[in-house]
């Protein structure tokens, strides 16, 4: 209904913005992360999810298009509402979630405040489906891009035994060809890891 919200920063609070836009100021539910970014008085675009429930009309923002299309993937999980949701993306950037999602390493998302094992592993296993075969951008990685495959996932798996941590092993195996057997994967991928 309301796809973004453009204007300047009247006041930011605890756990929310009121952008003045239109005559109106609206409140936009954001994360802290997110939150920390903006000041008053800055004209900002916040991309927006309304929530209708009973009584309640909150507006949920995102500084990217991105983070917004992870929040609603989010709440398509059992037991995820938007308070777990804002606490996800303030932890994990999307393409970190991917990985950690694709990677099963559900305990990179209890880092989000609120979020425990349990709801961590529902993440993990309702949005392997929705987010495998999904390009991820890298951006620290200096802008690569991958595709998460199952013979990938194969040479994470080496990797994470021989000490290494999903997310590593998951950005050393995305730095190499594709075309690679999983063999040549794993010692492409260590060859990165040593160098680091």
């Amino acid at each position: 209904m309301i796809a973004f919200v453009e204007g300047p920063v009247a006041y930011i609070e605890e756990t929310s913005a009121v952008i003045a836009t239109g005559g109106f100021g609206c409140r936009v539910y954001m994360s802290p992360a997110a939150l920390s970014t903006l000041g008053v008085g800055e004209i900002v675009k916040i991309h927006t999810y309304l929530r209708v429930a009973e009584d309640v009309f909150d507006l949920y923002g995102f500084l990217t298009k991105e983070e917004l299309d992870m929040f609603k993937m989010i709440l398509t999980v059992s037991g995820a509402g938007p308070k777990a949701g804002l606490s996800v993306l303030s932890a994990l950037s999307p393409a970190a979630l991917t990985v950690a999602v694709v990677t099963d390493d559900y305990k990179a998302i209890t880092k989000a405040q609120g979020v425990g094992p349990k709801l961590a592993q529902k993440i993990v296993l309702e949005l392997k489906d929705k987010l495998k075969g999904r390009e991820i951008n890298l951006g620290d990685e200096g802008g690569q891009v991958f595709t998460p495959v199952s013979q990938g996932n194969d040479a994470i798996d080496a990797l994470v035994v021989l000490g290494y941590s999903q997310s590593e092993a998951a950005k050393a195996v995305a730095a190499v060809s594709p075309d690679l057997s999983v063999e040549d994967t794993i010692k492409a991928a260590l060859i990165r890891l040593m160098k680091q």
